[in-house]
């Protein structure tokens, strides 16, 4: 039978777990981690589209910035993105993850093709 202090523990041991912060992804070299905008459920003309039917957007917000290519001298190059900045990509670019439930791009600098302003 549980006591009392061995029930309190556990439950201020799943409010720890509950509790814990974000990851942190930190991209290296020239990598960013961008996350893609959701894509358009109603098109223009008002036709209400499936999930198969829906294209993934090639836009998306970067989260993080790695340190930058390293250039011939030694020296570290740095990117021209920024976090936070709203970037058009390639429709193909970047290799596709998920944590905890969120899907994520991990791309090169050069897959992005420009900064929305």
């Amino acid at each position: 039978m549980a006591t009392k202090s061995t029930k309190a523990k556990s439950k201020k041991s799943q409010n720890k777990k509950a509790a814990t912060p974000k990851l942190r992804l930190q991209p290296l070299g020239d990598r960013v981690v961008v996350r893609r905008d959701e894509s358009e459920e109603v098109t223009q003309g008002g036709i209400l589209l499936p999930d198969s039917a829906k294209d993934k957007p090639a836009r998306g917000i970067i989260l993080s910035v790695g340190e930058g290519r390293l250039l011939d001298d030694g020296q570290r190059g740095e990117l021209q993105v920024h976090e936070g900045d709203r970037v058009l990509f390639t429709s193909y670019a970047g290799e596709t993850f998920k944590v905890d439930d969120e899907e994520y791009l991990l791309m090169r600098e050069d897959d992005i093709l420009a900064v929305i302003g």
